[in-house]
């Protein structure tokens, strides 16, 4: 099963509430993911606010092009997981 998000919604500063299509429920800290040319505009609260879901992509981006993984967000999400690690090592988010 690939993952994808089907909602999101900003919470505060760069957290998001993220639902994802195997029915997982929980809530992302981006701020890590904020470096580099396309995600610096992103600190910006304001336009870090303004992703969608995009429905094509199945991840949130936001109107600067920029859009992370799913599989990243579900990270982030759930990496205090104990159930979940070893699907994190197979992605390559823990060594």
């Amino acid at each position: 099963m690939f993952l994808h998000i089907t909602d999101a919604k900003h919470i505060e500063e760069y957290k998001v509430e993220v639902v994802f299509n195997n029915g997982k429920k929980g809530i992302a800290d981006l701020s890590e993911a904020l470096s580099g040319p396309a995600f610096e505009p992103l600190k910006n609260q304001v336009m870090f606010s303004s992703f969608i879901v995009d429905n094509e992509l199945e991840t949130i981006a936001w109107p600067n092009g920029a859009d992370l993984a799913p599989e990243y967000i579900f990270f982030q999400a759930f990496k205090n997981d104990s159930s979940l690690q070893e699907q994190f090592r197979k992605w390559g988010y823990i060594i």
